[in-house]
């Protein structure tokens, strides 16, 4: 075992690995010294990084809350869990509806070893975690913890935030995220934010260029190629926008410039 205690076996310390990364940068401490140079790295070629990191994040808060509260929605699939950080996905959604129900997927064996902190549920709610690669949708929807936890005659929440940028086009992220979709009812919703390099190509070119030295290729996507994940789908006004513009509440950082985001975010209806 680590001193953390992770199983040492499963955790590669020498090599950044980006949910460690966003850990770092956001304050986290579940990160090993690789993480911290690469975070550091990618910080200098841009510095708003953190500021892009922290505005991704509070849009989850946002979302997950609309979801809750103005949508009526009480389950949630959560896709690239990541790291824990509260307030984590189900705090927020149980906040709102203490009975909601969670089932967090990620396949990071750190993630694994703390997702204890994910399974804090209300006694009227349920949390569950499954381990497994997202872009394998039938592992996550044939698994029992899913079964178990999420009623499929009721609408389910399916989020996807920060991750399908690290899923090149040969993986077909479109399709991973329709084939997750497919089953949920109608009435289900799909909240995802998607990396772009549009509003600074430059700098998030440098960033992006940093993560592949490091073994993590990225596809940055166009507002067009951003609108493929939701064809079909009836998208909550603003649409799809930069993530700090998608229903401000004046809670988050202020005064956020548009060049300091590279992440566009939506909310869409399943009809």
């Amino acid at each position: 075992m680590s001193d953390s205690g992770w199983p040492a076996d499963r955790i590669d310390t020498e090599h950044a690995h980006s949910a460690r990364i966003y850990d770092y940068i956001l304050g986290g401490k579940d990160y090993y010294p690789a993480d911290r140079e690469a975070g550091d790295a990618m910080a200098r070629e841009w510095p708003a990084l953190p500021v892009h990191m922290r505005a991704n994040r509070d849009w989850m808060n946002r979302a997950v809350r609309w979801l809750a509260e103005e949508a009526g929605i009480r389950q949630f699939l959560d896709i690239g869990t990541g790291i824990p950080t509260s307030p984590n996905l189900h705090e927020i959604a149980q906040s709102v509806a203490p009975e909601s129900r969670v089932v967090y997927v990620d396949n990071d064996p750190i993630v694994l070893t703390l997702s204890q902190g994910l399974l804090s549920s209300t006694p009227e709610g349920r949390t569950t975690y499954i381990e497994a690669d997202f872009q394998r949708p039938e592992a996550v929807l044939e698994s029992d913890e899913f079964r178990k936890t999420l009623d499929l005659g009721e609408p389910v929440a399916l989020t996807v935030i920060a991750i399908v940028h690290f899923v090149l086009d040969e993986d077909d992220a479109v399709g991973i995220v329709r084939r997750l979709l497919e089953p949920l009812p109608a009435g289900s919703y799909l909240a995802m934010t998607i990396g772009t390099a549009e509003f600074a190509p430059e700098e998030v070119g440098r960033v992006a260029r940093e993560y592949a030295a490091r073994d993590m290729p990225m596809r940055l996507r166009t507002i067009d190629e951003a609108h493929e994940f939701f064809e079909g789908l009836e998208l909550v006004a603003p649409g799809i926008v930069q993530v700090h513009k998608w229903h401000p509440d004046g809670t988050g950082e202020q005064g956020i410039r548009d060049e300091d985001i590279a992440m566009y975010g939506a909310v869409a209806r399943k009809p």
